[in-house]
């Protein structure tokens, strides 16, 4: 990990994660903060003084952390953000999208909303603190950044972690979570949608699904059954679409839960 640094007492930050584009990065604040940002943006700080701050697919080269002291000093860092190559596929002779549905339209709103709103809770939970596990193992058949390119016109790029593998497969709990929500009615792209919120901002959602087997304000822990995967919503075969994000920032669940496992399957 670059810029990875231990301090030997609490006049400094310490930090343990990649500082890369799409990564998430946990630290400890110097002693005696009082509040965090992180360019401006204020961070939740735990009580033994823990933080997890994380960076955008399209993060800048930058971003600056300040810790404010109680004697209104601060410790200010500059962090190096690494880039990264996304797999851009080039279809030229294809149009970026096709003209949505009238029930697309009328529905799609509302869903938004929905999802926003669930994003926006926040618990007293941990599980950011946890080692995340894969919440299904198998093929990853789709990469987090990845984008395609039509006749010219860039289209949105692929927000979360693809893994293939048949319907009815139980999917877990990658972390402690609390259920923010669970439609249990396909939404039109994402399905069956479950989501988590794993505290300190950083929450996950699970689409796709062919079963929900929790409900919104379950605690949930690390390597419980959660739900099924499925091919609900636009899906072109069974799989489980994993996405992540903190606050606003989209990030890459492949950086979180490492290595995909060997399956005997």
């Amino acid at each position: 990990m670059s810029q990875a640094r231990a301090a030997s007492n609490r006049n400094d930050f310490s930090f343990s994660g990649p500082m890369i584009q799409g990564g998430t990065v946990l630290g400890t604040v110097p002693a005696l903060t009082s509040g965090l940002t992180l360019d401006g943006r204020a961070v939740p700080v735990a009580p033994d003084g823990r933080f997890l701050i994380a960076f955008d697919r399209d993060a800048g080269a930058q971003a600056e952390l300040v810790a404010t002291r109680v004697d209104g000093s601060a410790v200010r860092r500059t962090l190096s953000i690494q880039p990264r190559a996304w797999r851009i596929e080039r279809l030229d002779r294809l149009p970026r999208i096709s003209q949505p549905s009238a029930e697309y339209q009328r529905r799609r709103p509302g869903e938004v909303a929905q999802i926003n709103a669930a994003r926006a809770k926040s618990h007293d939970i941990h599980g950011w603190r946890q080692e995340f596990m894969w919440p299904v193992t198998g093929r990853i058949s789709g990469l987090f950044g990845s984008q395609r390119i039509y006749k010219g016109e860039p289209g949105s790029y692929h927000s979360g972690v693809d893994v293939a593998r048949p319907s009815g497969t139980p999917v877990i709990a990658p972390a402690d979570g609390v259920v923010i929500l669970a439609a249990q009615s396909p939404f039109t792209l994402e399905g069956k949608l479950l989501m988590l919120d794993h505290g300190m901002q950083l929450n996950s959602a699970f689409l796709h699904l062919s079963r929900i087997d929790v409900q919104v304000g379950d605690v949930v822990r690390r390597g419980q059954t959660i739900g099924a995967v499925g091919a609900t919503g636009r899906a072109t075969g069974p799989h489980l679409h994993w996405g992540m994000k903190w606050g606003s920032a989209r990030i890459d669940p492949l950086l979180i839960a490492g290595t995909m496992p060997v399956t005997a399957d």
